[in-house]
């Protein structure tokens, strides 16, 4: 077990985060930093069209299927990894937080634009993609392609189930420690209301999430900000905290965790990653099943989802305890304490309310992300062997959030982040190899009188 983790730590260090940034700038570069270049456009084609028809055909609403993704990254990385990267890496781990966000949109708008494209309709007539799809569909090469899907399907069936075991465990844990409630009982109500969601399907989990997140994100961006607007005058100081560390790191924090140069980007890259995903491919599965016309205008969404969830929700995280001064408290950088610095944060600010809303947002955050992971898992077996699979890896995924809930299969838990390199490695490869096609599809949609210059004409 040493040897795993051992292993995890190193693959988690330096190796993949410079494979999904390397992936990250070459994007950038091929799509001739479009990010930068229409991000008005973006957010009038995407925020700006909420409530409004959308074009083409699909399973459910472009916003909906936004909502379905960001409840997958959405979640405790926001709230406790954020906090964990200031302690290892320092004040300006933020900005390179920042700046992997930044670049990752070209990697996650890749991933999506692929995902539009190769998608098909299964045997209900729900849209399905992913990973999986583009794979199989688009990579000609002999073989390769359908060993890359099977490869990238199986380890992220594999994957998922010691990450619900895990999120289901910190519910139960913040539940029990907050409100003397006994995990088993969490645990199985939790499942139950999993599994009402989940067995619905795309169109109730869409439903759900888009009532749900909006609301979840929007509490916790709002209690965030009211703190920030406590402590305004020390705004200015944050920032100049932020971009000063990031390149000038200063003394070593606890732990032995020195905040020298590389660790500040090694730990404000890794916080990036986890936080929104770019590279995991997980995104894709959920924007397939948009009403679109065109696979760049739903990948459009998927830019802005890196902004909410980023930029916006971990940078307020971020501000909340450089400003309130909880990171430099003297028992800060215990292991068992950075992780709540958060919540002790809004309890400063709030008094004992404080705490009780993180707690019960960790817990909304969380019950969103385990009800889409077991939606991708049942979409990796139903891609495998048929529709009957994915319901029985539905039923699955449920049964194992009540044995994590009560700290079963921690042996499982080891696992994690070995099996989550093996998801990502696959995926990378095929957006690298199908770069071109991403290229095309860009360049048609942004010099088509059809959809961009069609767009910028009836503003």
């Amino acid at each position: 077990m040493e040897i795993i983790t051992a292993v995890s730590n190193f693959l988690w260090g330096y190796p993949i985060i410079i494979m999904l940034l390397f992936t990250s700038v070459y994007l950038t570069i091929r799509l001739k930093f479009f990010q930068f270049v229409y991000p008005v456009y973006i957010f009038k084609q995407t925020i700006g069209r909420v409530g409004k028809k959308p074009f083409g055909k699909g399973t459910i609403t472009p916003f909906q299927t936004l909502t379905t993704a960001l409840s997958s990254t959405i979640g405790a990385a926001n709230i406790v990894g954020v906090p964990v990267a200031i302690m290892l890496g320092g004040p300006g781990a933020v900005f390179w937080m920042w700046v992997i966000a930044v670049f990752g949109m070209a990697l996650k708008f890749g991933e999506t634009t692929l995902g539009m494209h190769y998608r098909e309709k299964n045997e209900i007539g729900e849209y399905v993609g992913g990973p999986t799809y583009y794979m199989r569909n688009g990579i000609k090469w002999p073989l390769v392609g359908k060993v890359l899907a099977a490869w990238y399907a199986v380890f992220l069936l594999i994957e998922l189930i010691p990450s619900i075991m895990v999120q289901s465990n910190s519910v139960a844990s913040t539940i029990e420690d907050s409100f003397s409630f006994s995990p088993l009982i969490t645990g199985i109500i939790m499942a139950v209301a999993v599994g009402i969601v989940v067995f619905g399907g795309i169109k109730r989990i869409g439903k759900v999430t888009s009532f749900l997140v909006p609301i979840m994100a929007g509490f916790y961006i709002l209690a965030g900000l009211i703190i920030i607007f406590m402590n305004l005058s020390s705004v200015p100081a944050a920032f100049s905290l932020i971009f000063t560390e990031a390149f000038n790191p200063t003394a070593a924090l606890g732990g032995g965790a020195g905040a020298v140069l590389a660790e500040t980007i090694r730990w404000g890259f890794a916080r990036g990653v986890y936080s929104n995903e770019a590279g995991l491919g997980t995104s894709p599965i959920a924007h397939a099943a948009a009403k679109t016309d065109h696979p760049i205008r739903q990948a459009l969404w998927s830019v802005i989802a890196i902004v909410v969830d980023t930029l916006i929700i971990c940078t307020v995280t971020a501000l909340v305890v450089i400003m309130t001064g909880v990171w430099q408290h003297n028992d800060a950088h215990e292991e068992s304490v950075r992780e709540s610095l958060t919540a002790r944060a809004f309890a400063e600010s709030f008094g004992p309310l404080g705490s009780t809303a993180i707690s019960l947002a960790l817990v909304i955050f969380v019950f969103s992300t385990i009800t889409v992971v077991v939606f991708y898992g049942a979409r990796q077996a139903e891609y495998l062997f048929g529709l009957w699979a994915g319901t029985v890896m539905k039923a699955l995924y449920v049964i194992s959030i009540v044995i994590g809930a009560i700290g079963g299969a921690t042996i499982l838990w080891a696992f994690l982040d070995l099996t989550l390199f093996f998801v990502i490695m696959p995926n990378i490869i095929a957006v690298i190899i199908l770069s071109p096609k991403i290229i095309e599809l860009k360049e048609e949609y942004f010099n088509s009188k059809k959809y961009y210059k069609k767009d910028v004409e009836n503003e």
